[in-house]
This record gives C-alpha cells, structure tokens and sequence, in this order.
C-alpha cells in the first residue's frame, strides 16, 4: 500500500506533534464558520496562509491540488455566496448592480458576504494541507490515538489516507496498462461518451480497489487486531511551541463560540 506524501522535510510544522495540526485544522473550522465580519476573516486568512507557509511544502508539489481546491472554492463558494447574499441581505445596503439573466441583486452585503466565504474555505484549505503533506507516514494514526479516539476508528483514519495515493497509483498503472493495448480516451466534447470511455479504466481500477481493502482486512485479521488494547511503539511529546498553538487556537475557538464574533461588516 502507498504512503501519503510527506513534504515537510525539517520546516516548522515539520518538526510539530502531529496532534498539533490536527487540532489546529479542526480548531480552525469551528473558528471562521463564526466569523461574518470580512476584515476578521481577512486577518484569519492570513493567519492561515502564514501558518500553511510555515510547513515548506514545495508549490510545484502540490500546484495541481491548489487548483482544485480555487477552482473548487470559486464556483462553490463564490456563486453560492453571491445568490444566498443577495437573498438574506437584500435591503440591508445600496444595491450596485444586478446580474443579468438571473437577476440577482448585488449590493456592498452581497460582495462582503461572497469575500468572507472565500477568504472562509481557502483559511480551511490552507491548515487543511498540512495535515496531508507534513504528517510522516505512521504518526497519524497515534497522533488520533493519543487524542483519545479508539484505536479500530484511528487506524481506519490512517489507511483512509494510505488509500487515497494507493488509488492514484493503481489508475496510473492501469491507464498505462490499458494505453499497451491500445487503449485511448479520444476527444470529444459530449460528457456521456467521455465518461463512457473510461469505463475501460474504473472497472479493473474499482475491482483493485476492493481486493486491495479485503487484503488488509485479512491481514488485521490475522495479527488479531482489535481482540485487545492497542500499544503503540510511536511516542509523541508535545513541547512548548505545540502548547503555545494549541492554547491560542483554543482561545480562539472559546473566543468564537461565545459570541465575541462582530456580524457582518458592510462598507
């Protein structure tokens, strides 16, 4: 089975507990789904991008899954944001324009809400990629354990992301596989005969997959996982850098759920 990506190397984060960033990513959802006001989530953007610069993840690494997650954010976050700003807010300011063929109003609460949800998903992306790309391989799996989580729902989480790359792999290997036998996608712009094509693809790639999950099954099995208490050979110790981060998003956070968020800002 694949590993997940590690890119960290000897940075900051890289040298954090992997309990902190998962803390740090989860503390941060609950934190900007409270904030409303855009210059507050502005500064938590950049506090999230500061901190997602901290682990030193080569960009060209990772280009591929940042345009997913703006391409992503753009058309979910910004179309969503403008059509449910323009309703919950309509008459609260001076309307600027209105779209036309939907005829969707677009007033300075509409754009203030639609920032907001932007700076809000890419803030959870950018603590989100550390957790991928600057745990090692291994720790993840103790670090949820020493969180308190059972060992059988730990484990899950760790071979969830062992899988992910697995996967990739075997489409890679099998497109490859396929390509030797003269296998090609063609171009077309009709969406039915493309998925269509690439049935030669999902179904080796989608019968793998399930082989692969029963192995791993069999295995744990075998070694009589989950028959008593897990030990883990990994010891983890959080220091006083971890501490400091840990307290600081849990001040946040207790800062957020208690109603010390200002409402939506319009200019």
């Amino acid at each position: 089975m694949e590993t997940i990506r590690y890119l960290a190397a000897n940075s900051f984060l890289g040298r954090r507990d992997p309990r902190v960033l998962i803390l740090v990513s989860a503390l941060t959802i609950v934190v900007v789904a409270q904030i409303q006001d855009v210059r507050l989530m502005a500064v938590a953007a950049l506090l999230a991008l500061a901190y997602y610069l901290s682990a030193g993840i080569p960009f060209a690494e990772v280009r591929t899954n940042w345009l997913f997650v703006c391409v992503f954010v753009l058309l979910l976050a910004g179309v969503n944001g403008v059509i449910a700003g323009a309703g919950q807010y309509a008459g609260v300011a001076a309307e600027l324009f209105t779209i036309p063929g939907i005829g969707v109003a677009v007033s300075t609460a509409t754009v203030s809400y639609t920032v907001t949800m932007l700076l809000r998903f890419l803030a959870i992306a950018a603590t989100g990629f550390p957790l991928s790309f600057a745990v090692r391989p291994g720790d993840l799996s103790v670090a949820f354990a020493r969180l308190g989580v059972p060992s059988r729902f730990a484990y899950g989480i760790d071979l969830t992301f062992r899988f992910i790359p697995t996967l990739a792999a075997n489409l890679r290997e099998t497109t490859a596989a396929q390509r030797l036998r003269g296998y090609e996608t063609g171009h077309t712009r009709n969406p039915a005969r493309r998925i269509s094509r690439l049935r030669p693809l999902v179904v080796p790639v989608t019968v793998s997959a399930f082989i692969d999950a029963e192995d791993v099954a069999d295995a744990l099995d075998l070694r009589g996982f989950g028959s008593q208490r897990r030990t883990w050979l990994r010891t983890l110790r959080l220091n006083g850098t971890d501490m400091t981060l840990i307290g600081f998003c849990a001040a946040t956070t207790v800062a957020s759920v208690t109603g010390h968020m200002p409402g939506l800002w319009v200019g």
